[in-house]
């Protein structure tokens, strides 16, 4: 054996994958950040968004600007309602004119 062997894996629980494998590893995991504000920042510090030239290359980088914004805020509500498990998703909630303040 070589000490200096690593070996990076990902599996999905399986009957078929030896259980031994995965007690015998240091398991690592990454949790999508809590809150709104923090989503967003990750989002935003995620490559290829940090570098300016990502939207130089557009044509219309106003526009695309926008778009990348609305993008990272959708999927930040959506990380965020996921918390919520079924109530999240499946149960009507009636908007009221206090749900824009």
């Amino acid at each position: 054996t070589n000490q200096g062997f690593r070996l990076w894996l990902t599996s999905y629980p399986s009957n078929k994958f030896p259980v031994a494998i995965l007690q015998n590893g240091v398991k690592m995991t990454n949790e999508p950040p809590k809150g709104l504000r923090s989503n967003m920042t990750g989002s935003y510090l995620m490559d290829p968004l940090p570098k300016e030239e990502f939207f130089e290359a557009c044509t219309n980088p106003r526009a695309f600007k926008r778009y990348v914004f609305n993008l990272c805020f959708f999927h930040a509500v959506i990380q965020e309602r996921r918390l919520f498990g079924p109530l999240g998703w499946n149960i009507r909630y009636e908007f009221t004119e206090n749900d824009l303040r």
